[in-house]
């Protein structure tokens, strides 16, 4: 017999950002990252975070970028409560960055831009999200969820 806890695990996540309104927010912050305004650069924080739960999906490892928003991705163990033991946190700067390919997870790391703990908090094999095609760039890797 299937619990209703296990029907809720298997069922794909919602969007919650519109595809179309999330990648051209992620082009306008590429065009112009300190002259887009701040409506903009939190749909593309937003719309960032939700690929990434999609793209690797999962529980071990929460992404936060204050005040925009948190993910949980990656699988392995599962966080229930309290501070979860694996946490990337940065800046919307720095995660729009890894997520468009304009910052490496090493460079960001170096740079002491993030904020990590944990041994599973490293997400270099899922960075970046959207292909780099220069200025305004805001493709989707195949197999985005959208």
């Amino acid at each position: 017999m299937v619990t209703i806890c296990e029907r809720v695990r298997a069922m794909p996540r919602a969007r919650r950002v519109d595809p179309t309104a999330g990648r051209a927010a992620v082009r306008a912050w590429r065009m112009d990252p300190d002259g887009v305004d701040r409506e903009t650069r939190a749909l593309a924080v937003r719309f960032t975070l939700e690929e990434l739960g999609m793209r690797a999906p999962g529980r071990s490892v929460e992404v936060r970028v204050p005040p925009w928003g948190a993910v949980q991705c990656l699988a392995g163990p599962v966080h229930r409560r309290g501070t979860p033991a694996n946490v990337v946190e940065c800046d919307d700067r720095t995660w729009l960055g890894l997520a468009c390919g304009v910052l490496t997870w090493a460079s960001a790391s170096e740079s002491g831009a993030l904020r990590i703990s944990g041994v599973r908090a490293d997400l270099s094999e899922v960075l970046p999200l959207m292909v780099d095609d220069g200025p305004g760039a805001a493709t989707a890797y195949p197999g985005s969820c959208d």
